[in-house]
């Protein structure tokens, strides 16, 4: 039962989400806080399990008309939707308390630390926005963009313990990264998403008006990724750095342009395997310029 309950977390997407909240943290820490930095990578893990887990109670019925997570617990009925409510709660719980841990002598209008406030944040937008709205628009996309683009801003507000310009920029980073990564999804998976009723692809139809979406996205994104080169001087990218994150923003704008000129499965699985690549890229590119700042 216990591997039950663990598969409920989503282990993988999990992780990743951890990774931007610790690449958050390097970007922003000017004096390494080990307690801090640990309750940031645990109570995030479990924060994000938790709306994991909750998005699977919602979705129990859906998940089981689709190939892909019909072999999930619930849909299984390996557990029962109350034992995984339960479990989801209480990681919640567990979660944010570790997240007020950090920086707790400044609260967040004076309910909670900031860490805790933008975690109970993007539980609440992931699970009571994101998951009922993908039955009904493709809004959605925009809607779950949003908890999707927190950790990278948690995690240096956590470093920090300052919510201004440089969190909002790491936030628009990975909000406009999610736009062209939820397209090649949606494309590569729309049978399935029809399957279970779920409107996941821009205009519903594998044309030209979801790949344009993406090109846009994919150029704003690149754009906007070497403002910090310019402006911003808490990120103050090097020149070198600033390079390297525009060539990684003109190929994923290249690979969105392909999508739309050739209209196919493959083009799509090319833009979403190279979106798994991009955003860690950026932000490990991210954080070595930064620790490597003081020596250059």
């Amino acid at each position: 039962m216990i591997v039950y309950f663990g598969q409920l977390l989503k282990f993988k997407l999990s992780i990743t989400v951890v990774f931007s909240a610790v690449c958050g943290y390097l970007i922003g820490f000017d004096s390494f806080n080990l307690q801090h930095f640990l309750y940031l990578v645990i109570g995030g893990f479990l924060v994000t399990g938790s709306a994991n887990t909750f998005n699977q109670v919602i979705e129990r019925g859906k998940d089981k008309l689709m190939k892909r997570t019909s072999v999930r617990p619930l849909p299984q009925k390996k557990l029962s939707y109350v034992n995984a409510l339960i479990f989801g709660i209480i990681i919640g719980v567990i979660g944010l308390l570790m997240l007020n841990n950090i920086n707790p002598e400044d609260t967040f209008y004076g309910l909670m630390s900031k860490a805790a406030f933008f975690g109970l944040l993007s539980i609440f937008l992931y699970v009571f926005s994101y998951t009922p709205l993908k039955r009904v628009s493709t809004i959605s996309i925009f809607v779950g963009a949003i908890p999707g683009a927190i950790p990278f801003l948690l995690g240096y507000v956590a470093a920090t313990n300052n919510f201004g310009l440089a969190a909002g920029f790491l936030f628009v980073i990975q909000f406009l990264w999610q736009l062209p990564h939820f397209i090649s999804i949606a494309w590569v998976l729309d049978d399935e998403y029809k399957k279970a009723g779920f409107k996941m692809l821009f205009g519903g139809k594998k044309n030209k008006f979801p790949a344009i979406i993406s090109i846009l996205t994919s150029v704003l994104l690149t754009l906007v990724s070497i403002i910090p080169f310019f402006y911003i001087k808490e990120l103050n990218l090097s020149l070198f750095a600033a390079l390297i994150v525009f060539f990684l923003g003109f190929w994923f704008t290249l690979k969105s342009i392909l999508l739309l000129k050739y209209k196919d499965d493959l083009s799509a699985r090319k833009l979403m395997l190279f979106s798994f690549a991009y955003l860690p890229l950026v932000q490990i590119t991210f954080v070595i310029d930064k620790l490597l700042r003081p020596y250059l």
